[in-house]
């Protein structure tokens, strides 16, 4: 029994531990993990399968159609009818009341059908095409939106924890700052102010880090979410973000992208080529309708419930038709609504070149402000290093005795700001170059 409690125990131990296994990720690890398992990604793929069979329903629709229907009737009180009694050898002008037929009656049929033509089944073939190419577009463009997610995210979390071992850091310079000038006052040697002014920014810079760790702890569950896991989930991130941001700078330059080749404009595209259809459909209502059916069937009468015998009959009967249905006047119902599909196809053709331009402007736009977060993080970087310059010289001029409390506030406090300055502009060449590949369809590797 004791055995047997260590083991339950050790087992009881060991699924815990497995359960809070942390999951690491590098960059593209967490975007390959998401474009599986992100719930929008998801959808987007299931819209696919949707749309597949959406197109074999359109299909099946002019293929051959096998119904069957059974019959029963049964005559509580039976139709009357009545004839001329002079039918019979009666008076004229006196009718006889007859009663027709068995009270039961069961008919089995079993029809075959086929339609011949429909100008309306062709246009539907075709945008059952058209769907299923929209929703392949659709299933693409969540996928970029996810990695540009995912990116975003990732960086947010980078961001936060170097956030966090900076203002650490800076905590603990500043701590053992105001720990010795609060000696060096105690000793006469320093004013009062100057113990005042380091309390200041130490507790400062203790309210900004308790944010930030709040903010860190968001960051981690944003991202859980964006990869499609349970937003509680320990994750635990491989890359670093002055690595991948060297990377995003160091990536060959994206060429100049064929704005009909991304995936906004196909999708405006598709919608044009829909309002075409739909043209067409509306023009198709005008013509015939051809259709063919065969069908069989067998009916049994009698005036008691007896069809379930082997020794009743039946009586078969087969029937062959063809049908062909002509519009002829609708009252000016079918051109009003052709023209009205005119319409909309030059709306959706406008719209498409207006999707054309601002696709272009969007992406010198994306480019600009690459550019313009490369420059930044270059700058910012040059100023970082001034600032810890000048922030150690200030430093050292204040306990030599040569240097005011508030010059060395000053300067920590412009150190500070250039530290999340450039975290801020590292996550940016980050974040930018994500934007201009989401609008060109690029998708580098990490």
């Amino acid at each position: 029994m004791k055995s047997l409690i260590k083991l339950l125990i050790v087992t009881v131990s060991y699924l815990g531990f497995s359960q809070e296994t942390p999951q690491s990720f590098s960059l593209q690890e967490a975007i390959d993990f998401a474009l599986e398992n992100n719930r929008q990604a998801k959808n987007a793929a299931l819209d696919i399968d949707a749309a597949k069979q959406q197109k074999w329903e359109t299909t099946a629709t002019g293929l051959p159609q096998v119904n069957a229907t059974i019959d029963y009737q049964h005559w509580l009180k039976q139709q009357v009818q009545l004839i001329p009694a002079s039918a019979f050898g009666g008076p004229e002008g006196e009718f006889e009341e007859v009663v027709f037929g068995t009270k039961q009656n069961a008919t089995a049929t079993a029809t075959l059908s086929q339609l011949l033509f429909d100008g309306s089944y062709l246009v539907g073939l075709q945008s059952a095409k058209v769907y299923l190419e929209i929703s392949k577009n659709a299933k693409e463009k969540t996928d970029l939106e996810v990695r540009k997610a995912v990116i975003n995210a990732y960086g947010n979390v980078l961001m936060a924890e170097e956030s966090v071992s900076i203002l650490e850091n800076n905590i603990e310079i500043l701590q053992k700052n105001l720990d010795e000038t609060t000696k060096i006052y105690e000793n006469g040697l320093e004013e009062e102010e100057s113990v005042e002014q380091l309390q200041i920014t130490l507790s400062s810079v203790q309210s900004n880090l308790n944010n930030t760790k709040r903010l860190k702890t968001l960051a981690y569950k944003m991202l859980s979410i964006t990869l499609g896991l349970d937003y509680n989930t320990h994750i635990v991130l491989t890359d670093d973000l002055e690595n991948l941001t060297v990377k995003n700078i160091l990536q060959e330059g994206i060429e100049d992208a064929d704005v009909k080749n991304t995936i906004d404009y196909r999708i405006a595209a598709n919608d044009k080529t829909s309002k075409e259809l739909l043209l067409k459909l509306e023009k198709s209502k005008a013509l015939p309708t051809l259709s063919a059916f065969i069908n069989g069937g067998y009916n049994a009468f009698d005036d008691q419930f007896v069809f379930l015998d082997s020794d009743t009959r039946w009586f078969g009967s087969s029937l062959l038709g063809v049908s062909m249905n002509i519009p002829i006047f609708s009252s000016g119902m079918r051109s009003a609504a052709t023209q009205r599909a005119k319409i909309n196809l030059d709306k959706a053709q406008i719209t498409l070149d207006e999707t054309e331009q601002q696709l272009k402007l969007q992406i010198e736009a994306a480019k600009s402000d690459f550019i313009l977060a490369t420059e930044e993080y270059e700058n910012k970087k040059q100023n970082l290093n001034l600032a810890e310059r000048i922030e150690s010289k200030n430093q050292t001029k204040f306990f030599e005795g040569v240097g005011s409390s508030f010059e060395l506030r000053q300067a920590q406090t412009q150190l500070y700001t250039a530290q999340q300055e450039f975290l801020q502009a590292m996550l940016d060449v980050i974040n930018t170059k994500a934007e201009l590949e989401t609008l060109t369809n690029t998708t580098t590797k990490y």
